[in-house]
């Protein structure tokens, strides 16, 4: 999937992808064999689903301050998560046009960790002492583009990435990663007959050498039955932390995402369906479960 368009919002998503997929090995590998096996017949076939953010619940960070980016460009603020084991909470987005995918961004509630944990977060968090998006130009695609990227805290030291990692991996994946794309989603139903549920693109994800998050099962399916994920296992980046330490870390993955159409449309012909036909939104339960697929007990699996 890639945004080569005119619009600033446009710009903004192609320089997102590109650092995102030059990271993450697995959206060449699958959009590659995607097109040798003929079930597209270019990247540009792919319908990107949604792409998710993770930030940090502090002052002038998290979801009030990174949301703004996309609340300029026209997405609309939709339902709101909680995750109680995680100690998260989350926002989706619906995007201003449909050909955008959808945002779903969310947020360590630094507070909910234990008082050490928390000191060690602010110690790099409250080192940025404003809101940071109030000072880039919204309308600037290179600007905002840059930011994403940007270091707004001091590096960490491993020692203290390590310690993060116990308590709380997502924690320790922000401090390091901050802004970056945690991961983007093919719309498995836009596919072509034979590819387009999501048991049948798993096998053949899994046919190409692709490992996939286990965690509660490889499909993670709502309650109404009608929203299905998987995601492949995050690639291992070697990251440099502060004291000159080089460890192996979780990067960033790939999701898949097989909406169904709702019951109250379901004699509509396939080929007259649209979006407005499909399960819309997100499912707590499937999104608690792909959340690890940076985590150590996904990464470290055989």
């Amino acid at each position: 999937m890639e945004f080569k368009q005119n619009t600033t919002l446009d710009k903004i998503l192609h320089e997102l992808f590109i650092p995102y997929m030059e990271r993450v090995p697995d959206v060449k590998k699958i959009s590659d064999a995607m097109v040798d096996e003929s079930i597209i017949s270019s990247v540009n076939d792919i319908v990107n689903d949604h792409i998710a953010f993770r930030t940090m619940g502090v002052d002038n960070l998290g979801i009030k301050s990174f949301e703004k980016i996309f609340l300029h460009h026209g997405y609309i603020k939709k339902d709101y998560y909680f995750f109680e084991n995680k100690k998260l909470d989350a926002y989706w987005y619906a995007p201003p046009h449909s050909k955008y995918p959808r945002i779903f961004i969310s947020e360590l509630r630094v507070k909910d960790l234990s008082e050490n944990i928390q000191t060690l977060i602010k110690k790099y968090t409250d080192t940025v002492k404003k809101d940071p998006v109030d000072s880039i130009d919204l309308d600037d695609w290179k600007e905002v583009g840059e930011f994403f990227h940007k270091p707004l805290w001091p590096l960490p030291t491993a020692s203290d990435y390590q310690q993060l990692l116990k308590e709380s991996e997502y924690a320790a994946w922000v401090i390091y990663n901050r802004y970056y794309l945690n991961h983007y989603t093919i719309s498995i139903h836009r596919l072509k007959e034979g590819y387009n549920d999501i048991e049948k693109f798993n096998d053949f994800l899994e046919s190409i050498g692709i490992k996939l998050n286990d965690a509660g099962g490889k499909i993670k399916t709502s309650q109404d039955g009608l929203l299905r994920q998987s995601s492949t296992v995050a690639k291992m980046v070697d990251a440099t932390f502060s004291d000159g330490t080089t460890l192996s870390i979780s990067g960033s993955y790939v999701e898949f995402a097989e909406r169904k159409v709702l019951p109250e449309f379901k004699d509509i012909p396939r080929d007259k369906i649209e979006a407005k036909h499909l399960r819309e939104g997100f499912e707590a339960g499937n999104a608690d479960k792909i959340f690890e697929s940076t985590y150590t007990e996904q990464t470290k699996r055989k």
